[in-house]
This record gives C-alpha cells, structure tokens and sequence, in this order.
C-alpha cells in the first residue's frame, strides 16, 4: 500500500480557453472542470488508477466540495477536520496547449490540525510500502516539517518519499539537513526535485535563482547525474529527477540511469510531476529494477502531459515501449 500527505490539498479548476490569453480582455471559456488536486491526492489517484491500493491523508472541512469529490472519484483518503476550505487552483488552457497556473496559499493549519495529520500518516503508514509527502506547505507549517515526519515515520516500517520545493525542499534535504535519523530531522528515502530544484539544493544556483542552471542540467543529463549524486552521498537513498522534454534520471548508489521518451506534443504540464512519481512507486511495488521503475515513471510522466489539464493517466494512457533507458 501507498499513502500519500497532502497538507495543502486543493480544488483544481480547469477552464479551456476558447483563444489565446489576453491581458485584460474579456474572454469565453470552452469548459470548465473542477477535480480534487494537491500533488499526494494526484499521487494517490494515479496509483488507484494503477491498481494498487493508495491511502490519501489530508487536512479538509466535513462541507469541503474536495471531499465530495474525492468521495465521488472513489479515492480512499482519511481527511482530518478543519475550519477552513481547501484552496481553490485555476488553470487556464489555451487551445496550442499553453496552460497559466495560479494556485492560491491554501488554509492555515493550527497545532490541532498538524497533530491530527500526523496521528492520522503514523496510523495510515503501519503495514504500508511507502509513504509520499507531496507538495507545498500551507501556511503556519513550519519549513522543516516534512523532515521531521520522515523521522517521526521510521519506526513504521515505510518508506518515504518527498516532492516538494522552495524552502520546505531546502529545509528536508539541503546542504544543512542531517544525514542521520538520530535528529527530531531526518532526509527521505526518495527524493523527487526538477532540474532547477537540484540546481538549488546542490549549490548549483541561489534559492528561487535555479532557472538557468536548471536549464543546463536539462540539456546535460550526465551533469545532472553528478549534481544528484551528491545528494546519494548526504544520505538519500535514491534521486529522481525530472528534466522536462529530456526525460528523467534515477540516481542511487549503485549508478545513474537515464530513460526519455519519444517526442510527443504536450497539452499540460499539470500532474506530470505527481504522475512520474506514482509510476516509480507502482514499478518498485511490482519489484522492477531501477532501468525499468526510470522508465515506467518517464512514461506516466510523458502520459500525463498528452492529457488536458489536471486530468491523471490510468494504465491505458501509459505507452511504456516508446521509452528508452540508458545507464549512464
């Protein structure tokens, strides 16, 4: 079983433009979608939709129009109660497939709330194979509080990955975060940046300054190798790195694969993160070695990114064939 953590969980409200965004202009919509979202809700969806058992822990109001939608998506899921409403994210499609995000803070989460998750993920991830903290941190979640559940999390028996980014990436895995287990921190098993993200964290480029170095390491797959594999040495267990267009590198410490898919036209980037990381759990949980959990993951990734929106891959979206891996 897989349990995901969503602490900002959200409505995803896609809208198809009917033409292009304009700045100030008053435009017509071609649809309008609302889906439950949050990158551990995305993640759990897509394992659901795998086959396998997920479990998504998240914070949400009894009324919350989320929890109906996840109830009316069938997505098993412990929600802890809170006076606030999930934050609403809009996306906007335009017709070439150009997608705008505007995401909101989302609902603060009090001391009550964040004992409740954390009862609510330690009780979840008894017995289970993994667990994915995902996404952003809302507000009054302290930056390092992703690494202090990775701790708190050991003595479950899971494992734990972590995909996020900004401050709470640098305080659970930058160059200041402990190797051992033995602090109230602890680094994940996986860790889950983009190219800018470990650009970041490995030095590479100053915090929120990452764009250009992330842009080289996408265009240097065996750069970005090097960059991840000082994150093996800090003390993760295994790196996966997605690099857009140029696919996806897995690092451990036991070598460096790179799996990238034949070229397809993208209509959102929505998920594709979410999408790649629950593949490689869906591979490692069928007892794939790492060439192929790389490339499984590259292929819900790249499956993702064919889809309007927020909308998630199943298994009949997923072209695993068109993937090719190499160890570097």
């Amino acid at each position: 079983m897989i349990v995901t953590l969503t602490a900002n969980p959200s409505l995803d409200r896609l809208v198809s433009l009917a033409g292009p965004l304009e700045r100030g202009a008053v435009l017509r919509s071609a649809a309008a979608v609302d889906q439950p979202g949050g990158k551990g809700v995305n993640v759990a969806r897509v394992v659901t939709a795998g086959g396998r058992t997920a479990v998504a822990v998240l914070p949400g109001h009894p009324d919350d129009p989320l929890l109906l939608a996840l109830r009316e998506a069938h997505l098993v899921h412990t929600a802890v109660p809170i006076a606030g409403y999930a934050r609403v994210n809009l996306t906007l499609a335009e017709p070439d497939g150009t997608t705008t995000k505007v995401n909101a803070p989302g609902a603060p989460l009090d001391e009550a709330a964040r004992t409740g998750l954390v009862e609510a993920l330690r009780r979840e991830a008894d017995g289970a194979r993994w667990v994915a903290l995902s996404g952003s941190l809302p507000p009054g979640v302290a930056d390092d509080w992703y690494g202090r559940l990775a701790a708190q999390l050991r003595g479950t028996g899971a494992r734990v990955a972590v995909d996020t980014s900004g401050a709470a990436l640098l305080a659970t895995a930058g160059q200041d975060a402990p190797a051992s287990s033995s602090s109230s921190t602890a680094l994940p098993d996986l860790l889950k940046p983009n190219a800018e993200e470990l650009a970041e964290l490995t030095g590479l480029a100053a915090p929120g300054r990452g764009g250009a170095a992330g842009a080289e390491l996408e265009a240097d797959p065996v750069a970005a190798a090097k960059a991840a594999s000082t994150l093996v040495e800090r003390g993760v267990e295994t790196v996966l790195v997605t690099l857009g267009g140029a696919g996806a590198l897995l690092v451990t410490a036991d070598g460096a694969w790179h799996a990238v898919h034949e070229p397809v036209t993208p209509v959102s980037t929505v998920g594709a993160g979410d999408s790649t990381l629950a593949g490689y759990l869906l591979a490692e949980l069928d007892g794939a070695d790492e060439a192929e959990r790389l490339a499984v993951a590259v292929a819900h990734g790249t499956a993702a990114v064919q889809l309007p929106g927020s909308t998630l891959p199943g298994p009949e979206h997923v072209q695993r064939d068109r993937v090719t891996t190499r160890r570097l």
